[in-house]
């Protein structure tokens, strides 16, 4: 909508998109090492309506600098946000139900995700986006929710175990084989999931399918998403958020090549993108889990390194396969996807779920 507002070229809108991911992703780790050592718990309370500020102020701009400020800033909402909540979710839910109950802070952002381009859309079809304000409303509500909270009242500061574990650097930390394996196992997971959800729709068109019908098959595949990222914590409680990492991502091998084999709408290939989605999205809860039991003195860093990170990583994934499908084509390029699928559960396999620390 606003690229011909402000006559942006395809190279300006991919560095825009390169500027959201370094401030919204990268920084993620930053923030959360930041807040393990200071108590920045309030926050929270700021954190989502600035950033419902910024982005809703879109409309009023007429400066490709401002453009990029405002994208900017609100990806470091998103920075402050990812780390501060799953930390808030390690500290108040209940040992036995961590995996349930990150599940569900992971299906809110997935569901609000599947959900936004619709509310968007029909906005600004009925409405200027001068009007985008109103949209800020939501983001105020939940601030005044979390005020009246006892959330504000908690701390961010890890409880160190131990003095031996207070000492560990943070070079360290970050050069540890499993940090840096699950990380990797993450991003490749991160890749084939942006990918889909990046490039989908254009493929569908590519196909001769209408705008309305890619729309709703790449809602098929979020709403598969959000699903399997609330089911994913809750069975890693049961048989083991290593193992269901493992088998999802396995399992979610066969329904992908399927789906960017036929690529038609019947229900087999509905069903199969429905389970490419929930595969891809079940590990996240329980990788957010892992991440915390190898840095279990630094779990907004590690909440960092899972929402932020590897999703830094997996962008620039997505940019190769952009890459691959101008030579190969968007079908191949799609369907190769399943390589780091694979990557990602080999990884996984390999990689310790505690660490000697």
């Amino acid at each position: 909508i606003i690229m011909p507002r402000l006559d942006l070229s395809l190279s300006l809108s991919g560095l825009l998109v390169m500027v959201m991911s370094i401030t919204s992703n990268v920084l993620q780790p930053v923030f959360g090492y930041i807040m393990d050592k200071k108590n920045l718990c309030r926050v929270l309370i700021p954190s989502v309506p600035f950033g419902a500020v910024c982005i809703c102020s879109i409309g009023y701009i007429d400066s490709k600098y401002m453009l990029f400020l405002l994208i900017a800033l609100t990806g470091l909402s998103i920075s402050t946000f990812h780390p501060l909540g799953s930390s808030l979710v390690s500290k108040t839910a209940e040992p036995h139900l961590m995996g349930t109950s990150m599940s569900l802070y992971v299906a809110g952002g997935n569901i609000g995700f599947a959900c936004a381009p619709l509310v968007i859309v029909g906005f600004t079809q009925k409405y200027p986006l001068e009007y985008l304000p109103v949209l800020i409303l939501p983001g105020i509500f939940i601030a005044a929710a979390y005020f009246f909270s006892r959330l504000p009242g908690l701390s961010t500061v890890q409880q160190t175990a131990s003095v031996q574990s207070s000492n560990i650097k943070l070079r360290t930390l970050l050069t540890e084989r499993p940090v840096l394996s699950l990380n990797l196992s993450m991003s490749m997971r991160a890749w084939a999931h942006t990918a889909v959800a990046t490039f989908l729709p254009l493929l569908l068109i590519q196909q001769g399918y209408s705008p309305l019908a890619s729309g709703g098959l790449l809602t098929v595949f979020l709403v598969g998403a959000a699903l399997g990222g609330l089911f994913g914590g809750y069975t890693g409680d049961k048989i083991g958020h290593k193992k269901l990492i493992i088998i999802s991502l396995a399992l979610g091998l066969l329904p992908t090549a399927y789906f960017f084999t036929h690529l038609t709408n019947d229900a087999l290939a509905i069903l199969s993108l429905f389970l490419c989605g929930a595969s891809l999205q079940a590990p996240q809860p329980s990788s957010l889990i892992w991440a915390q039991q190898l840095m279990p003195n630094n779990a907004g860093m590690a909440s960092g390194m899972m929402m932020g990170l590897a999703f830094g990583f997996g962008s620039a994934g997505t940019a190769l396969t952009a890459v691959l499908a101008d030579y190969i084509g968007l079908p191949t390029a799609l369907l190769l996807i399943v390589i780091p699928m694979f990557i990602a559960s080999v990884t996984a396999v390999y990689t310790p779920f505690f660490s000697k620390h």
